[in-house]
């Protein structure tokens, strides 16, 4: 009779040769090995139970060991071996070996090359109570191994600590909320001004901030220290404020929306890489321009194609911009009111996945296209916040199914794209005074976070935190007396950053649960100032010195002064300014042209020429004494010139005719 677990198929050993002859090789290769499962089971039982005997006897042992020396005075206790479980792997690896030999030598055939060796370890004597080693009943001897732990339940299957954990982890991986790093902040002061646009690139180690105060910093959180200050400030877009700044998907240039018609887009040292084209604003039809053609107001990158960015202004188009044509815009995108007729695009975003453009308008309607169809829109609601509003942010969940609007009449609303006529969510009265307040989602899409405004002096601003599915508030957080602008959560950092209205930039983390970020500043201490560095000239005394080479000596300042004073050219004194026409080729005070002199001898005179006869005759006399001109040649022909008397009033009034007197 064959042993059990062999097999012998003479037909089929013929038939290999055979085909192996035919195919010209020598054979199909080695056997495949063949176990007996019951005789594996047999041995581990039997192994088990030796073990559990051989076990027993020896705590026996010990315990009579440890009886004898309690006796006796001068002896001193000893660890047990089975209880630190030294001696056990060696004794269980004889005794197993033993038996593995001996069942080997008679429950194995020729042929089979497996079945004299071992087939992984034995399973543990405790599955026998589940019917796996075909023992039932067996007794609490029979078990082999280390003493059960005291928090062990019987047929549990872990123990009641790590099930403690367990759930406790479980209950805070369902609870958003322990997720939220609020336990620290950092303030970055940006300016006075309100921090109208914020930016982290994606590995987070960069923020960009931009404000009202047109200035554009940046902070590297790595080469910070604790006293937080910006590496760079610049103005890219001189007198305009910043609307909008976002990081490439590759983090390697920044787009900077302002006031203006025109998008720039900066390197991460804030060199100009490319300016938008400006359109033709005498141009109807906004589809035929190369650019925009008036103020621009929100704009972002693609999220997969790292050339491709997004603008939407007051000229009522959306459009697409290629990193590398500057000339010209890529696609135009223009959103319609119910009418027909054209509206203004306040906000625009991409999807996820880059598929879809959404933009909300003045008229209250949010409006999403495909990326590749630019005629009509392909989801369209016409009543998605109230007529007349800025609706301030459209952002998409990480999933893609859902789409959060911030609107201009204080509501938060969450949309289903594939249902978009009414919205699964809303919560109303959260105050917003800013064209770009945000909203956005947590890195595991449960909260959607958006912040309030207050007016100067009554309250204080929040960060408020809602539950995606319930849409109740769940948590906020008090940013101070100061309304709440801008807010971003990072999904690698784990922090959020804040823009608040009065200058300011803060950063919550978690120590724990975030990651690097402020983290990385907040440890480094201050650097102590650079003193300014003066050029001082020490004075070297060589008295031993050549003469050549011997510096003179310095003397005091009295001394040196006194000897100044002896130089005729240092001590020379200041000349006094030139009175009169000038001279030696100095100019006088007044000047030296001829209009200058008039002014000051002729226009100037105190003499009093209101009487031109009297002026004439005071020269009469020096002038018939001492002719100069005319007189000498006329002085043989000349008559005695006869000048008319002057009379007095009365003897005028005597000598008129009678005619010419007044009648009393």
């Amino acid at each position: 009779m064959e042993p059990h677990g062999s097999r012998q198929v003479p037909d089929s050993t013929s038939n290999d040769v055979d085909i192996a002859s035919v195919m010209g090789f020598s054979g199909f290769g080695k056997k495949a090995r063949s176990f007996d499962v019951e005789a594996m089971f047999e041995q581990t039982r039997r192994t088990a139970i030796e073990r559990s005997k051989r076990v027993l006897e020896e705590r026996h042992l010990e315990d009579v060991q440890r009886e004898v020396a309690g006796s006796s005075p001068m002896s001193t206790d000893r660890p047990s071996a089975v209880s630190t479980g030294s001696d056990r792997p060696s004794s269980t690896t004889s005794k197993q070996k033993e038996s593995d030999s001996s069942d080997d030598s008679g429950g194995s055939d020729s042929d089979s090359d497996s079945s004299s060796e071992p087939i992984g370890p034995p399973p543990p004597s405790q599955l026998t109570a589940g019917g796996t080693t075909g023992q039932e009943g067996a007794d609490e001897e029979d078990f082999v191994g280390p003493p059960l732990p005291p928090g062990y339940r019987a047929g549990a299957a872990d123990y009641d600590d790590d099930d403690d954990e367990e759930d406790m982890k479980d209950e805070e991986d369902d609870n958003p909320v322990k997720k939220i790093p609020d336990t620290h902040e950092i303030v970055l002061q940006h300016g006075s001004k309100t921090v109208s646009a914020l930016a982290l690139d994606p590995s987070g180690a960069r923020l960009v901030t931009g404000g009202y105060d047109y200035d554009v910093k940046f902070w590297d959180f790595a080469g910070m220290d604790a006293s937080l200050q910006a590496f760079r400030s610049l103005q890219p877009c001189e007198c305009h404020q910043i609307k909008a700044l976002q990081y490439s998907v590759t983090g390697d240039v920044i787009l900077v929306v302002a006031g203006n018609a025109q998008a720039k887009v900066l390197d991460r040292d804030g060199f100009q890489v490319l300016e938008c084209v400006k359109g033709d604003q005498y141009i109807v039809d906004m589809a035929n321009t190369k650019g925009h053609t008036a103020m621009l107001n929100d704009g972002c990158w693609h999220p997969k194609i790292k050339e491709e960015f997004l603008t939407c202004s007051n000229d009522g188009t959306v459009r697409t911009w290629d990193l590398n044509s500057e000339k010209k815009h890529k696609a135009v995108f223009k959103p319609r009111s119910q009418q027909g007729k054209r509206v203004t695009p306040t906000c625009c975003t991409y999807s996820r996945d880059g598929k879809l453009i959404a933009a909300g308008c003045q008229d209250g309607t949010i409006q999403i296209w495909d990326r590749n169809l630019t005629v009509h829109p392909r989801f369209h609601c016409r009543q998605a916040h109230t007529p007349g509003s800025d609706t301030s942010c459209l952002t998409f969940s990480y999933d893609g199914t859902a789409l959060a609007s911030r609107g201009g009449d204080d509501t938060l609303k969450i949309w289903d794209i594939r249902s978009f006529r009414k919205p699964l969510q809303q919560a109303s009265g959260l105050t917003t005074f800013f064209p770009m307040t945000d909203c956005c989602f947590s890195p595991d899409d449960k909260l959607l976070v958006t912040g309030v405004s207050v007016k100067k002096g009554e309250g204080s601003s929040k960060l408020l935190f809602f539950d995606r599915a319930t849409f109740q508030k769940v948590y906020e957080i008090e940013v101070g007396n100061t309304s709440v602008v801008r807010c971003l959560w990072h999904p690698k950092l784990n922090q959020i950053m804040v823009g608040t209205g009065n200058g300011l930039a803060k950063v919550y983390y978690d120590p724990v649960k975030s990651q690097r970020g402020a983290k990385l500043c907040v440890v480094k201490t201050k650097r102590k100032e650079k003193q300014a560095e003066t050029l001082t000239q020490d004075y070297i005394i060589t008295p031993h010195a050549l003469p050549m080479f011997r510096e003179a000596r310095q003397r005091s300042t009295r001394k040196q002064l006194e000897k100044d004073r002896l130089d005729p050219l240092k001590s020379h004194k200041p000349e006094p300014p030139v009175s009169g026409p000038g001279r030696g080729g100095r100019v006088a005070t007044h000047g030296g042209t001829l209009s200058s002199f008039i002014v000051k001898n002729i226009a100037l005179d105190k003499t009093d020429d209101s009487n031109p006869r009297e002026a004439i005759l005071r020269h009469a006399k020096e002038a018939s004494e001492n002719p100069f001109w005319v007189a000498p040649a006329y002085t043989k022909t000349q008559p005695e010139p006869v000048f008319a008397e002057v009379e007095s009033e009365d003897e005028e009034a005597d000598k008129e005719p009678e005619w010419k007197k007044r009648k009393i």
